[in-house]
């Protein structure tokens, strides 16, 4: 990301203006004028994450076809240190609550439950060589994080997704979780 940086820095209209008024020779042509540079936009292309009354998550792309799975901070946090992850079989349609996996730590196991209707595409390998991933990162989608699974949607698993918390009600799930505990 700090190359990106460096690099608009270094083209900005101010830098490419300084280095039309250097000692070259004027053209006799009209000079192009470099108008703003481009902003670039931070917004994310997914929808909101949610989340189950079991600890998983299921975060959606924009068009509701694809989606990613994985377990939620307070899981991973309650499991304790995460030591062997059972991953899900590619290619596998699921239902809504399905178990799709599970998850074993120095505390206790616990299944891998799917949020949503869907069929698994991609799963992530790097658990069976680093399952404590999950525990550093488990809310992570990219490719060093702690996701479970990449799915492919379909019109029931969009429906499945509105019976889900959003990040706030889950925050309150949780906090009464605790403090019933």
């Amino acid at each position: 990301m700090a190359s990106i940086v460096r690099c608009i820095r270094s083209a900005r209209p101010a830098t490419l203006s300084s280095l039309a008024r250097s000692s070259a020779p004027k053209p006799t042509a009209p000079i192009f004028r470099f108008q703003s540079a481009r902003s670039f936009s931070a917004t994310s292309i997914s929808q909101v994450r949610k989340y189950t009354k079991d600890h998983e998550w299921v975060d959606l792309s924009a068009d509701n076809k694809t989606g990613v799975i994985g377990i939620s901070e307070y899981a991973a946090a309650a499991l304790g240190d995460v030591v062997y992850v059972e991953l899900p079989e590619e290619g596998k349609v699921v239902g809504a609550g399905d178990a799709i996996g599970a998850v074993e730590s120095v505390k206790s196991a616990a299944d891998i439950n799917s949020p949503i209707s869907c069929k698994i595409t991609h799963v992530n390998f790097l658990l069976e060589e680093k399952p404590g991933t999950i525990n550093q990162v488990p809310e992570d989608d990219s490719g060093g994080g702690g996701w479970i699974a990449k799915v492919q949607v379909d019109e029931q698993g969009v429906k499945d997704l509105e019976k889900l918390m959003d990040p706030e009600e889950y925050k309150t799930f949780t906090a009464g979780e605790e403090a019933a505990h």
